[in-house]
């Protein structure tokens, strides 16, 4: 479990998207109640565990006040991140992970990661209930 969150960590630095929607799939089914499954709640509780060994180089605030609104996840790099960047993580359910991406940039989230970090991932996941299929985008932030 502990190399599946580094691998899902590593992929979604690399940009990996589709690896990455893969991943939080296999996490989803693991950690998530079937009475549970099909809310935004629960895929952000998955998010939590899948990147369970993220806290190892970020601090990650679910919620933060961002722009004009909250971002679901921010990573903010720590001190010994090294390469790894920032990333803003915005979840999507029963929409789709372009919404996810297109309201990271119309509410300006990037702007709060800015001063720790020169990269930004924008990264939107998106779950369908009725296709119980995950999709993942990945961007580069515009400076």
């Amino acid at each position: 479990a502990i190399s599946t969150c580094d691998e899902l960590l590593f992929e979604t630095i690399d940009g990996n998207a589709e690896r990455v929607a893969e991943l939080i799939e296999l996490a989803h089914d693991a950690y998530t109640s079937v009475l549970k499954y099909n809310d935004e709640n629960s895929l952000s509780c998955v998010l939590t565990m899948a990147y369970f060994t993220a806290p190892g180089y970020y601090n990650i605030v679910r919620e933060m006040p961002a722009g004009k609104g909250f971002a679901d996840f921010a990573f903010i790099p720590r001190s010994n991140a090294g390469f790894r960047p920032a990333m803003i993580v915005e979840l999507k359910y029963n929409q789709s992970a372009e919404t996810a991406i297109k309201q990271i940039k119309e509410k300006k989230y990037p702007d709060t990661v800015r001063q720790y970090t020169g990269k930004i991932l924008l990264v939107g996941i998106s779950y369908d209930k009725k296709t119980k299929v995950h999709i993942c985008i990945i961007e580069k932030a515009e400076n």
